[in-house]
């Protein structure tokens, strides 16, 4: 093997039409396993590859840059970046793209590695040859320069390296090139700063963050849909989020939400924002987050009776994080007969909606109504009975025929409604008490997809987590329903085929 590959180098270093011998090579490669391979790559160097890359000759370039693929796969990143970093600079500068993907898809393998990562991060001309290439017309390069990049952000080292030093005032220059690389420098930025837990990062970046928030009082609707995610991002971090205090950025969200009813192009933006602050309330308390910014919790209510799909789904969604923990439900309930409208509007979405709507607003609903052990006051589990009943007269039977329409996901959902109110005694109570309920939950027919098998099943065991269960599900249902439990997700019983002859 070692020898038929030295022997393929050795004509191909010595003739001056090698395509012929690159592809016996790259055949020879292929079909040696990567594992055979290892030790024979590492203890080669192959400059005669790497010098044919330089060739107007499209095939031969394509060649090299499928034999180095094997042959930089077979060694380790840290031999690579130790290796070959003249390689890898001459690579991210090459004329052909497919050579500047695969250098930098190397530089992102080197990132994955403790040792590598250090070696090219203090290699400062190829990290600012990688934060250039982020300005590539191809965006197939451009994306694996951000991919790259991103993976070095996640260490201290990397941070300080790309950020917390004058590396980061290359960016400021890649920022400046045009608004659509403006946006790729924005999403690198906020990515590596969401995965630090150094609150300097944001001030070294600063200026770059500082033109981000500015995007979102700008004239340009569109622009600021895009800045609100990048922001929402930011948000979702302990030090992001005081960065975006100091800064006044919350004020200035609610601001334009109040405003927004004056705009006929608010629809663009106001999903974002309502997004933002849902983010915000489920990291700081939905308490604080609503009566601090009323009109958040205004708009949740305004969005869900809109006939605009992307605003309903939005305030689903957001209505679904809000009701999540204790705190938020009673927020929700103080708002009284605007949160009872809110419940009627979901129940007429969940029974003839479209599908992606009832689905979302099924999964919103379960949150809403989910109660964990030690949170069954007397107080909550009455909260979660009243609304249970705001869906419907017979909320059993309006979920039960969701359930039974035949659409997988619809099922799915339905059945974890039943398994939010299934561990509460008031829920076990009108499970038990509707005709032919507890036959449909142990009937497995009705459940006919691995995820639909595995919604019954967690419905089957929130009934029998409850310490109420036995009581009130009576001794026959608590048996067969521990037999399903014990049988699992999957269980199918034996039936005996039994054969009669017909008399002649």
């Amino acid at each position: 093997m070692a020898a038929s590959i030295e022997s393929l180098l050795e004509e191909i270093s010595n003739t001056e039409e090698p395509i012929e011998d690159l592809q016996c090579l790259k055949t020879a490669l292929l079909s040696i396993p990567l594992s055979d391979l290892r030790d024979f790559v590492s203890g080669h160097r192959f400059e005669v590859i790497f010098s044919l890359l330089n060739s107007n000759e499209r095939e031969q370039v394509e060649l090299c840059v499928d034999i180095l693929q094997r042959i930089l796969m077979a060694c380790s990143p840290l031999h690579v970046v130790q290796n070959y970093r003249a390689e890898l600079q001459a690579g991210l500068t090459h004329p052909n793209d497919t050579v500047k993907i695969l250098t930098l898809t190397q530089v992102g393998r080197m990132a994955e590695h403790p040792d590598a990562a250090v070696e090219i991060l203090n290699s400062c001309d190829i990290i600012v040859t990688v934060m250039r290439s982020i300005a590539a017309e191809n965006m197939m390069v451009a994306k694996q320069a951000i991919q790259s990049l991103s993976k070095l952000g996640r260490t201290q080292t990397g941070v300080n390296k790309l950020i917390l030093s004058d590396l980061v005032n290359v960016l400021k220059d890649v920022l400046t090139v045009s608004d659509v690389i403006r946006y790729r420098v924005y999403e690198l930025v906020v990515e590596i700063l969401s995965e630090s837990s150094c609150s300097l990062g944001f001030h070294a970046c600063s200026d770059i963050i500082n033109q981000l928030i500015g995007e979102l009082t700008g004239d340009d609707v569109l622009i600021r849909a895009t800045a609100i995610e990048m922001v929402t991002t930011i948000a979702q971090t302990e030090h992001g989020r005081k960065y975006l205090y100091d800064q006044s950025v919350m004020n200035k969200i609610a601001k334009m939400m109040t405003d927004s009813d004056m705009d006929p192009f608010s629809s663009l933006y106001l999903p974002g924002f309502v997004k933002f602050f849902g983010v915000l309330s489920f990291m700081q308390g939905p308490q604080q987050v609503c009566e601090d910014y009323p009109v958040f919790r205004n708009k949740v209510f305004e969005m869900a009776m809109d006939t605009d799909p992307v605003m309903v789904g939005v305030a689903l969604d957001t209505l679904g994080l809000l009701g999540s923990n204790v705190e938020g439900k009673q927020v929700l309930q103080k708002t009284g007969d605007n949160f009872k409208s809110v419940m009627f509007r979901m129940s007429q979405i969940a029974s003839a909606g479209a599908t992606e709507l009832r689905v979302r607003c099924l999964e919103a609903i379960s949150h809403l109504l989910t109660l964990q052990p030690d949170q069954q006051t007397e107080d909550l589990l009455a909260l979660t009975e009243s609304w249970f009943h705001l869906l419907s007269k017979q909320p059993i039977d309006m979920i039960r025929n969701i359930s039974t329409q035949p659409f997988p996901e619809l099922h799915c959902s339905a059945l974890r409604v039943f398994s939010a109110v299934a561990a509460q005694p008031w829920g076990q109570r009108l499970m038990v008490s509707t005709p032919g309920f507890m036959e449909f939950i142990l009937d497995r027919s009705t459940s006919k997809s691995k995820e639909a098998k595995d919604a019954k099943f967690e419905l089957v065991g929130s009934l029998l987590s409850s310490s109420s269960a036995t009581e009130i599900l009576g001794s026959q249902n608590y048996i067969s329903l521990k037999n399903y439990l014990r049988e699992g997700p999957y269980y199918v019983s034996a039936v005996a085929a039994v054969g009669t002859e017909g008399a002649e």
